[in-house]
């Protein structure tokens, strides 16, 4: 199996898990509400696409990928047309595709992988520590926090 196939497989199976916005309307959405991960465009994809998705990409701070597969297979893998650009809305597929693209091209993906597999680790880690918060509260371990009293925690004295 070629790494194109490895990558073309993977952006299905984000498909499939509903992670992946794949246009320039849904990307451009994404890309403002800042939810994606990471941006994605075909190897043959024109000029003005590559200048939109730099700027959604700046617009989002997120960082962006060429493919090294055409916007023909995009579309095959993606069940449309021709795709030339998608968002992977998902840091652990994203972080799983820029591994995948530095395995086939470590000198122009491995920073990319880098990072993202940076971000993916602080995003498990979050959640990590979520699920164990709310474990925590369903076993009463941790009573959840509670704003003060307003008038300080003092009680009135009691006249005799």
């Amino acid at each position: 199996m070629t790494h194109n196939e490895d990558i073309l497989r993977l952006l299905g199976l984000i498909r499939k898990a509903g992670k992946l916005e794949v246009g320039e309307e849904p990307t451009g959405s994404a890309c403002r509400a800042r939810q994606a991960k990471l941006l994605i465009a075909a190897s043959d994809a024109s000029p003005n696409t590559f200048r939109r998705i730099r700027h959604f990409g700046e617009a989002g701070n997120v960082l962006w990928l060429t493919l090294p597969c055409t916007k023909a297979e995009l579309g095959d893998v993606l069940g449309r047309g021709d795709v030339a650009m998608a968002a992977i809305m998902d840091a652990g597929f994203a972080a799983s595709l820029a591994k995948k693209l530095s395995a086939a091209a470590p000198e122009q993906y491995a920073a990319a992988a880098e990072q993202l597999s940076g971000k993916a680790d602080k995003v498990r880690a979050r959640q990590l520590e979520k699920r164990r918060h709310e474990k925590n509260l369903r076993e009463g371990k941790k009573k959840p926090w509670a704003a003060p009293p307003k008038d300080g925690g003092h009680q009135p004295a009691e006249k005799t």
